[in-house]
């Protein structure tokens, strides 16, 4: 019997907002909402996603009338299975609607690099397998153990049969006693050994928990300080979560957090573990995905992006460090996971534990007003903060001392190294100097493609630009002025500091962790396991070793430059640079082994370095939020950006003006401004700032909808954690 005529409409994968809309298109055969399907647009062949199905008795001509266009059919269904849940198709949804991005680029979002609606993207790799056939034939004895073998087992890779029975296979596939065929590789789900002991809780630990089970909220604000146990109340709920049969996720910020998170779960509970990060190969992220959504993964450690995975039975989200920026994505959609979090949470009616120990103003505002309902951890379990010395490196340079290293962080680093314990060293700045300049002129070397310094990296004697990653030799003549008198270093980064500590500590073994040493395969674990093993004496890095960290034996932390970031011009700078300091002293004495911190500052009475020292995070609040109230930033207002990029500054200010004239309202339209060049691409900026968020979202939608899809290269940012 001939299937009915099928009216499918779907969104086709193109980034022109003019082109976020459905097209129809008409098929024969089994098609679902949710599947990929190939179909020709224009002259292209291109991936569209299924958005609706309708079955219908009417022939293609009649449909092509009634419509009064012709109407093309789908070439092939690319899917078995829908790749998007419901829930996640109204996830879509909700995320175009709140960050004012297209469609199809929000399912981009959500797929692994495998999996997403796009013409160029790769295979699935395949494997090989055998199994038994039907097929009588007489057998040999060792051909018959083989067989018997892989009968039992149902089915076997070829490579492991091929190991274990060599020639014996051989003869057995030419009997056609066994086939071979293809599969998509499928990553095993980790089941780790349990090798860790539930540990019980301490008092406070176990009021939290008990606070969190036993409310009828959905939504917790965790505010404890470094070193109170959070992760240990987060493992309680998280068997609590497992015991009832439901999956878990665990979100971490970044990269380098996530060996020793996977390392604790896996030591912890013998449930299906999966991992999903930046980190992972493009098969190995679809390996993971796959496991995810065929139930075999109760448990997920992962970043941002792990917030999409296709969960059917979600007991609990764990977001760990929620002030962190690395959860707010750059490009678009401009998400930010915590909004993601909440909307899966709400859908599968489980709990979402927001923690950190300095809590994002918005979030903690939220928690005030009661719309988190917050709960707090405010001591160590050891029951010793660290104690902290605050170095004023203006005194310390009018004293002849080291710009670098002041004197009291040389003697504290010497004593931790006489007593064999560890020290971490922040500095947020790779490189060995953070900039050079012409002699004569005193111009600094930019990148030609960006309007930023270039940065030397003394061990490739190369300029790196850290923004587009453009990598240049050191001239021999000044580019502005034509001088050949050389030039002269300023600042100093990462690779500096090592050779600093190099020759002060000759006998000290060095880590180094920044983007220039992770580049690799695994690097961050690599690094981070054996400065574990107590293989290095110093770790130094950039802010990727700040936060979440756990090393027992780290008795010390220096915090070079600590009130660098205070000096941006951000209305974020000061509360960025609270988080950092507050986050990075507390890797210092988490154990045993009383902990030290030494902030080298060049303003130590500014309120972030000095809330920071004293480790007060209410003081804190409170400066920041009346600086946030005299500005009228967030979390006082809202802010939407719409930055226009175009090969020349004319034309993005042209099209900036363009957005400004439009949008009009009870909010105020501020602009336009010209940024700096990235990449070659010029680029201008119009901010909306006002106090009804819906109300500035539908005035922008309205445009993107109607004068706003002629302009190209248009990024729409809601909530901006950064201004630049």
């Amino acid at each position: 019997m001939k299937s009915m005529m099928k009216i499918v409409k779907c969104w086709i994968e193109h980034p022109a907002r003019d082109l976020d809309r459905l097209f129809t298109y008409l098929y024969e055969g089994d098609i679902e909402p949710g599947v990929r399907v190939s179909v020709v647009f224009g002259k292209q062949k291109l991936v569209g996603f299924v958005e609706s199905v309708e079955e219908t008795d009417k022939t293609r001509e009649e449909l092509e009338k009634e419509m009064n266009m012709p109407l093309k059919m789908v070439l092939s269904v690319l899917d078995e299975q829908p790749l998007i849940t419901p829930e996640l198709h109204d996830l879509a949804m909700y995320m175009r609607d709140i960050t004012l991005s297209t469609t199809i680029s929000c399912f981009q979002a959500m797929l692994p690099a495998k999996l997403k609606p796009a013409s160029t993207a790769k295979k699935a790799v395949s494997e090989r397998w055998v199994c038994v056939t039907e097929k009588e034939t007489v057998l040999t004895v060792k051909q018959l153990a083989a067989y018997q073998d892989i009968r039992d087992k149902g089915e076997m890779k070829y490579s492991e049969a091929r190991q274990k029975y060599a020639s014996v296979l051989a003869r057995l596939i030419e009997k056609e006693a066994v086939r071979v065929f293809e599969k998509e590789k499928e990553a095993e789900a980790q089941a780790p050994v349990n090798t860790e002991n539930k540990k019980k809780l301490n008092e406070l630990q176990q009021r939290a928990f008990d606070e969190i089970t036993q409310s009828d909220d959905t939504v917790f604000l965790m505010r404890g300080v470094t070193g109170s146990g959070k992760t240990e109340v987060y493992f309680h709920l998280a068997e609590a979560a497992l015991n009832k049969g439901k999956q878990v996720l665990i979100l971490v910020p970044e990269i380098s957090l996530t060996p020793q998170m996977i390392e604790r779960v896996s030591r912890r509970f013998d449930s299906s573990l999966a991992i999903y990060h930046s980190g992972l190969s493009e098969q190995e992220k679809y390996e993971q995905y796959r496991i995810v959504c065929s139930g075999k993964a109760r448990i997920v450690v992962g970043t941002r992006s792990s917030v999409f995975l296709p969960f059917m039975n979600l007991g609990l989200i764990v977001m760990d460090e929620e002030h962190d920026s690395s959860y707010k994505q750059d490009n678009q959609p401009a998400y930010h996971c915590r909004d993601i979090a909440l909307f899966r949470g709400r859908f599968h009616h489980c709990k979402v534990i927001l923690g950190s120990a300095t809590p994002s103003l918005e979030s903690y505002a939220r928690a005030i007003r009661k719309v988190y309902h917050l709960v707090t951890l405010p001591e160590r379990i050891n029951g010793t903060p660290p104690l902290i010395t605050v170095t004023d490196m203006k005194a310390e340079i009018r004293g002849k001392g080291s710009y670098i290293l002041s004197s009291v962080l040389k003697e504290k680093i010497a004593v931790s190294l006489e007593k064999k314990q560890q020290a971490i060293l922040l500095l947020n700045r790779r490189g060995y100097h953070a900039m050079i300049r012409c002699r004569s002129c005193q111009e600094t070397l930019k990148c030609p493609h960006c309007d930023i310094s270039m940065s030397w990296h003394r061990d490739e004697n190369r300029m790196k630009c850290h923004t587009c990653g453009t990598i240049l030799p050191v001239p021999m003549m000044c580019p502005s002025c034509g001088s050949t008198a050389g030039f002269a270093a300023y600042g100093y980064g990462t690779q500096r500091l090592e050779s600093e500590l190099h020759a002060v500590f000759p006998e000290a073994r060095l880590l180094r962790m920044d983007a220039d040493t992770t580049t690799g395969k695994n690097a961050h674990r690599k690094i981070l396991e054996a400065f574990g093993r107590q293989e290095a004496d110093i770790l130094v890095g950039t802010q990727m070793i700040a936060k979440g960290l756990d090393y027992p034996n780290v008795s010390l932390v220096g915090i070079l430059n600590a009130d660098e970031g205070v000096a941006r011009t951000d209305f974020r700078s000061c509360e960025t640079a609270f988080d950092l300091l507050m986050q990075a002293s507390g890797r210092s004495g988490r154990a045993d082994i009383p902990g030290e911190v030494v902030i080298q500052a060049f303003d130590p009475q500014h309120y972030a370095v000095a809330c920071a020292a004293s480790q007060d995070y209410e003081q804190f609040f409170v400066k920041e939020m009346a600086f946030r109230h005299a500005g009228m930033y967030p979390p006082y207002t809202y802010l939407i950006t719409l930055t226009v990029s175009a090969s020349k500054q004319e034309e993005a200010d042209i099209s900036a003006m363009r957005i400004k004239n439009a949008l009009h309202g009870n909010y105020r339209t501020i602009g336009i401004l010209p940024l700096l060049k990235i990449n070659d691409r010029c680029r201008s900026r119009v901010m909306l700032q006002g106090k009804d968020l819906d109300e500035m979202r539908r005035d922008v939608r309205t445009f993107l909808d109607g004068e706003g899809r002629k302009i190209r290269d248009l990024r729409v940012d809601v909530n901006p954690l950064v201004l630049e």
